[in-house]
């Protein structure tokens, strides 16, 4: 898989299990992953390392991924990651949420790895 050879994605999440799993799924693919445990942290790698994807779970410590999302919208459009919603928190109004906030796709827990590499791969393509 070429283009993820070079796509960074950054992995959000306060469960452990979940972030390792992610970033196993996701170097098995070729992506280089990051990881952050909360918000406050996910906005400081985002801002130093720039990466082209987040993987972004809703209810965090410190800070909520609902919380990311709108201070995301102040970056200039060409330095915001493509961002996927990863939460179980997935009602209709929680996904439209999401969307309004501006991330680019929502994925619900519990998920199926391949579908969501399958979401990956959608959105990791030349800008």
């Amino acid at each position: 898989m070429q283009t993820a050879t070079a796509t960074s994605v950054l992995v959000v999440d306060d469960e452990p299990q979940v972030v390792w799993m992610l970033r196993f799924s996701l170097e098995a693919e070729g992506y280089r992953t990051l990881e952050a445990r909360d918000g406050r942290a996910a906005l400081e790698e985002i801002r130093q390392r720039r990466p082209d994807l987040v993987l972004l779970d809703v209810m965090m410590p410190v800070m909520d991924g609902w919380s990311v999302l709108e201070e995301l919208q102040v970056l200039p459009e060409e330095e915001r990651p493509r961002v996927v919603v990863v939460s179980a928190r997935a009602s209709l109004r929680d996904r439209a949420k999401a969307a309004e906030l501006g991330a680019d796709a929502f994925v619900a827990k519990p998920f199926n790895v391949e579908d969501l590499l399958d979401v990956l791969r959608t959105l990791d393509r030349p800008a």
